[in-house]
């Protein structure tokens, strides 16, 4: 096969499946690993993926201009109810965490139409953008080291200004997650430990994840998932997985 052919079909199963790996790349087009990562740092040089530790993920158009914002946030269906089951345990005089989401960000929007006075810490430049203007909200962003994928700060100097506040709730997006295996995942390192001190740093802290999120994996474990105090899906688990949830005596909303 061709590096052209193998390009293409690499950028084909990016979109198919959202992230590829270089272990599975190497076997399924019989080269080596190094071949797949020369594959990956050619495309992500045509911005057509984005290397993370161990693979690829697409693209994230990113501008900071509030005005100019291009990327959309979907309220679809699914997601909307998440954020709406969220935002029932928020209650005024609160101090929440909204992680790097895009689920928080519908959050963020709802909280703002309901009125309620509350400090929301965040790490993502969306929802720093939703609250800017606004004033039934305090805002307090962490800084840090600015990573266009995530669009948001993550890494050591968010840690620190994380581990200064003690939240009443934190709200997590994750990758995915593995309820046999008791495990939560993140792409990359740094992202995966500015989760974990969100985590430390909440008195509960809770999941944020589509259903279909169940079945997939990253390239990091954040946390187990009996760290958390519960996962707010849009519609109930299948049972093999609400079982396995089941015994970590999590809630599920």
């Amino acid at each position: 096969m061709f590096a052209e052919e193998r390009h293409r079909k690499i950028v084909d199963l990016l979109h198919a499946d959202g992230t590829v790996k270089v272990k599975q790349l190497s076997v399924m087009f019989d080269v080596s690993e190094d071949c797949i990562r020369k594959d990956l740092a050619y495309l992500e040089r045509m911005q057509l993926v984005k290397r993370i530790y161990g693979g690829a993920v697409l693209p994230r158009e990113i501008n900071l201009d509030p005005a100019l914002v291009k990327r959309k946030i979907e309220d679809d269906g699914g997601k909307r109810i998440i954020a709406e089951k969220a935002l029932s345990l928020i209650q005024p005089g609160d101090t929440v965490f909204l992680d790097i989401s895009t689920i928080n960000a519908i959050l963020a929007k709802l909280l703002l139409q309901s009125g309620k006075r509350v400090t929301v810490v965040t790490n993502m430049i969306e929802i720093i953008q939703i609250f800017a203007t606004q004033t039934n909200v305090t805002l307090i962003a962490t800084g840090g080291t600015f990573n266009q994928f995530c669009d948001g700060f993550i890494g050591s100097i968010c840690i620190d200004a994380i581990s200064q506040y003690r939240f009443d709730l934190g709200f997590l997006g994750v990758v995915g997650v593995d309820p046999c295996q008791n495990s939560t995942y993140s792409y990359e390192p740094e992202e995966g430990l500015t989760k974990r001190a969100i985590v430390k740093a909440s008195r509960k802290a809770y999941l944020l994840l589509e259903d279909k999120k169940f079945s997939r994996d990253g390239n990091y474990q954040v946390l187990p998932l009996n760290r958390f105090a519960g996962v707010i899906t849009e519609k109930p688990p299948e049972p093999k997985i609400l079982e396995a949830l089941e015994q970590y005596n999590i809630e599920i909303l």
